[in-house]
């Protein structure tokens, strides 16, 4: 089931003019609706989703937003999964946001995000593939491979 929803979740936002639209910078109060966490800490980490009626969340990393994308609603009452418009993660590389549909992303790394062990994200593939064999990652997944599952062996 998880897989499903990703992928179709990635379909409909690769589709989406939506994504012309850019991310926008956390402000200092912006906290994690998964964990909690202040999100302007971490800027190296920040991903984030935007819905149909322009309200964005913030995340300390891909995986609390993944986490966020399986179950919106049991973090924000009232935001369900065909809400979501756009998302971004931060590349690790370059630092800039990236469309999180698109983006390739290293699992098992010895890099811990502020959250311990986290989904690495990068826009090119090379990139990734470069990280994973100095960091010793385990794998290289797409957006649509992200599933609860694994997101609960990251924990």
């Amino acid at each position: 089931m998880g897989n499903l929803f990703y992928m179709l979740l990635g379909l409909l936002l690769m589709s989406s003019t939506c994504l012309a639209d850019s991310p926008v910078k956390p402000g200092p109060k912006e906290k994690c609706p998964v964990c909690g966490m202040f999100v302007s800490k971490y800027p190296e980490w920040t991903a984030q989703v935007k819905t149909k009626k322009n309200a964005v969340f913030f995340f300390d990393g891909a995986k609390d937003m993944f986490k966020f994308l399986a179950q919106p609603q049991k973090y924000v009452p009232g935001i369900e999964k065909k809400d979501v418009t756009e998302i971004y993660v931060t590349d690790y590389y370059s630092l800039n946001p990236i469309d999180g549909t698109k983006a390739f992303y290293v699992l098992g790394s010895d890099v811990y995000g502020p959250m311990g062990r986290e989904l690495i994200p990068f826009l090119k593939e090379e990139e990734a593939r470069a990280f994973l064999r100095d960091h010793h990652g385990k794998s290289i997944l797409r957006f649509q491979e992200v599933t609860p599952q694994l997101l609960r062996e990251l924990d």
